[in-house]
């Protein structure tokens, strides 16, 4: 598990880069915390690892390549993620990194 404790969301517009870290939410659940603002990614049971908001119920950010039956439980897959926000889409890609 090591090596899956930090990742990058590297944004391929404008290499805007997003860190996030293994952590434990309020819930016991884990997943994966953005160091700059309370936005998580968590494996959901029919989704896979997601962004996922609860208020409204939406997708946020998933994988694009990797369907959720082909993703590891304990980590998000490495490679091309895609998100949505309003009326804007972003192409990201996941890497992961030694913890800064």
């Amino acid at each position: 598990m090591d090596g899956f404790k930090y990742f990058e969301l590297i944004r391929l517009s404008d290499d805007l880069v997003y860190q996030f870290d293994f952590q434990e939410k309020s819930d016991g659940v884990f997943g994966y915390k953005r160091r700059d603002q309370d936005l998580w990614i968590t494996h959901q049971v029919d989704l896979g690892w997601v962004a996922f908001d609860q208020e409204s119920n939406a997708i946020l950010g998933k994988p694009w390549e990797t369907l959720p039956g082909d993703q590891s439980l304990s980590h998000p897959p490495e490679g091309i993620w895609v998100s949505r926000k309003g009326s804007k889409s972003y192409v990201y890609e996941l890497r992961y990194l030694k913890s800064k």
